[in-house]
């Protein structure tokens, strides 16, 4: 018989305008009266003065995080902290799981400050390290807190939004090799997992697409962002938001030349495995084409043979699990797409 799911939650979630200059009374209503947040380079420098000045009543400590450590660099730093009440980090990606990390093994409760909207990282309960010099998926917690002040996300490059959208929407490619990996009897699908990242990308499919730089739609990116990595704490992996795409995604960042962005990868793919899985591919298409996120990777000059590549070496990323592309017929579907789909043609270069 199966064991209940105990799910955690942020209990402190704030995305608005500005919010950044209220951290600290956010904290002080938690209970936190000592805290350390960290910084990469970029955000040290524009930010940290104006967030340590905007501190009062608590003891705010600082420290900047050098941006390629891997996992034994952040135990050290992780055993070299006294004891806080809570661990923040505001940057990318890499930081906020820099961050996340520490406090997971120092058992802190984590606030997760993004800077931009590339991945849904800052509110998922796993970070990527490297480990052993391989970037690799290692278990944290879903943050106690997540705080995204929408004006710091407007001024990220277009690039970070776009690759945010790539990310959000493989959760419709995930789902599907989620039910097709149950169907041959390879793990199950937690129905409330699986509902909350489904109505999460649905909701955010209904946004308006004219500007991805407005308020309303970033708000709505990162609100449905915050479900899908709260889905993933309920099913106890990431295969409600992470599937056959995301293999590609990370087998490329073994064998390309130039690795493009996390989001942009698991975008493209997306569209792939979505037209792979005969699933909802015109949908996925009207969003990326809307969005302007097959434009911007017209302009990257990817290589065709290097996604090729990645389609075959996809299974091996996660030889335990069972997508769609576990199986020679649908890989084999995916790489005469790359020949002969109209919009994967115009992206790649022979």
């Amino acid at each position: 018989m199966r064991q209940g799911t105990n799910v955690s939650i942020p209990s402190l979630l704030e995305i608005g305008s500005g919010v950044i200059h209220h951290l600290e009374a956010h904290l002080i209503k938690h209970g936190f009266r000592e805290a350390i947040i960290f910084f990469d380079e970029f955000t040290n420098e524009a930010f940290a003065e104006s967030i340590q000045s905007s501190f009062s009543r608590i003891s705010l400590h600082t420290q900047v995080l050098d941006s390629s450590m891997g996992i034994n660099d952040l135990i050290q730093v992780a055993f070299s902290l006294k004891n806080y009440d809570v661990v923040l980090a505001m940057g990318g990606g890499a930081l906020v799981d820099y961050g996340k990390y520490i406090a997971f093994v120092r058992k802190f409760p984590f606030i997760s400050i993004p800077t931009s909207a590339s991945n849904d990282g800052f509110a998922s309960s796993n970070c990527s390290i490297v480990v052993n010099n391989k970037k690799t998926t290692v278990p944290a917690q879903i943050p106690y807190g997540i705080v995204v002040d929408l004006d710091i996300i407007q001024t990220a490059p277009t690039k970070m939004i776009l690759a945010g959208i790539g990310d959000l929407m493989s959760n419709i490619t995930a789902l599907y090799d989620w039910d097709f990996e149950e169907k041959h009897g390879v793990g199950y699908v937690n129905a409330f997992a699986a509902m909350l990242s489904k109505k999460a990308v649905n909701s955010f499919i209904r946004t308006p697409m004219t500007d991805i730089k407005n308020p309303i739609f970033l708000k709505e990116l990162v609100s449905s962002m915050t479900m899908g990595g709260i889905s993933t704490d309920i099913s106890g992996n990431s295969a409600p938001i992470s599937g056959s795409e995301h293999l590609i995604s990370h087998a490329l960042d073994k064998i390309s030349v130039t690795p493009q962005m996390h989001g942009v990868q698991v975008g493209i793919a997306t569209y792939i495995v979505a037209n792979v899985q005969n699933h909802r591919f015109e949908r996925v298409r009207k969003v990326l084409e809307r969005t302007g996120f097959f434009d911007y990777v017209q302009t990257l000059s990817l290589h065709k043979e290097e996604y090729r590549q990645a389609i075959d070496l996809a299974p091996t990323i996660k030889p335990n699990r069972y997508t769609f592309l576990h199986e020679e017929k649908y890989r084999e579907k995916a790489k005469q797409l790359l020949d002969e789909d109209a919009i994967l043609k115009a992206l790649f270069k022979e």
